[in-house]
């Protein structure tokens, strides 16, 4: 029987590992999926690749899962961090799922002078992005950081990292990018809020030395389509589609 079923953990896997299960994994295994022992299923935990397991002990509350065999080794994804700024709840989780399936390193939510939200729940974010990753075959899961203020995080922007500012002031524009020196660099997206850019942040983001000023069409895109059309533009360009 093949295996169907994929896990993210948090423990160590190799050949033998024994690899306990808390109360939700049991529940979802042996509760929702009606796993029994001797079934098979697949483990990640974005550091060891992807393993075949067998389930060696099968309880209400817990289990046990012994690793096989190395399916994958693991597949990092470009260094690309996505920045954008909260949303509604439903479409700020889009974001981050879609991040998650389309390659991003890291997910930065980021507070700017119009962000409607000023709060997140940072965990059911990481979550999202890991169930994201178990739906997609990934090997390697995204942090999703906590909200910081889009001003400070400036403050200490890296300067080996480029970063595709997508402005929404310049709809309509043509779209241009880094030269193919840029390629293999660290990079970043910036999406902003559905009021946009304030003049200050604009004025700032276009003297940021590091930064491509972006227009991605004819269309003010909101923010959560957005954030897919500029995920997609940079990874036919400088990521690892081609």
């Amino acid at each position: 029987m093949s295996a169907k079923i994929r896990l993210y953990v948090e423990h160590p896997l190799g050949e033998g590992q024994s690899v306990p299960l808390d109360r939700d994994q049991a529940h979802y295994l042996f509760g929702v999926m009606r796993l029994q022992v001797g079934a098979q299923l697949l483990l990640f935990n974005g550091s060891d690749g992807e393993w075949r397991v067998d389930v060696a002990e099968a309880g209400k509350r817990g289990g046990v899962l012994t690793c096989q065999e190395q399916i994958r080794a693991l597949v990092l994804p470009p260094d690309l961090w996505l920045l954008f700024a909260p949303i509604k709840k439903a479409r700020t989780d889009f974001i981050v799922e879609k991040a998650a399936e389309m390659g991003a390193a890291r997910i930065v939510p980021v507070q700017t002078d119009f962000t409607n939200s000023e709060r997140i729940r940072q965990d059911r974010l990481q979550a999202h992005a890991v169930e994201a990753a178990e739906q997609c075959g990934s090997t390697y899961v995204p942090e999703v950081a906590d909200l910081q203020k889009l001003s400070r995080f400036l403050d200490q922007w890296p300067t080996d990292r480029q970063l595709m500012f997508c402005d929404e002031a310049e709809v309509g524009a043509a779209l241009t990018f880094a030269d193919e020196a840029a390629m293999g660099t660290p990079w970043a997206i910036l999406i902003g809020p559905e009021g946009g850019f304030s003049e200050a942040e604009r004025k700032r983001l276009h003297a940021l030395p590091q930064s491509h000023v972006v227009s991605l069409g004819p269309r003010i895109l909101r923010a959560d389509t957005a954030a897919v059309a500029a995920l997609t533009v940079w990874q036919q360009k400088y990521g690892d589609w081609g």
